[in-house]
């Protein structure tokens, strides 16, 4: 039996600001944008190479009060994401040039080299390559 982790839901505010934050900062592709009526959509995103595996992102709109308070700390201040790189120091320049906010510099750990990064609510990512 072959069991993956597919999707992770990520509350966000407004579908189109976070479509953009994930599409043209970090350079993910669509996967699936469907109007599902009343303003919601299945708005699927996640990295461009189709054979680099791994879970996408569900951006669902927070719908209410406690929801849209929990968009940019979905994680209670933790790292929350780790977005995975076969080649750091071309990624931590391209998304420092589209202006994603890193918390500090690269580090380079016996697991890898990498830095934290916010995306545009607050959410803490990993950006990491891991040692060879």
């Amino acid at each position: 039996m072959k069991r993956r982790i597919g999707l992770v839901t990520l509350v966000v505010r407004d579908y189109d600001e976070a479509l953009a934050f994930y599409r043209d900062k970090l350079g993910f592709a669509v996967a699936e944008d469907t109007d599902l009526g009343g303003g919601k959509r299945w708005l699927v995103v996640g990295p461009a190479d189709p054979d680099a595996g791994g879970c996408r992102l569900l951006l669902a709109q927070a719908s209410n009060d406690a929801q849209t308070d929990r968009a940019g700390d979905q994680t209670g201040g933790r790292v929350g994401f780790f977005l995975e790189t076969d080649d750091f120091e071309r990624d931590h320049a391209a998304f420092s040039a589209a202006g994603v906010r890193f918390l500090g510099p690269p580090r380079h750990e016996p697991y890898g080299t990498v830095a934290v990064f916010a995306d545009l609510y607050g959410n803490t990512w990993d950006l990491i390559e891991h040692a060879r």
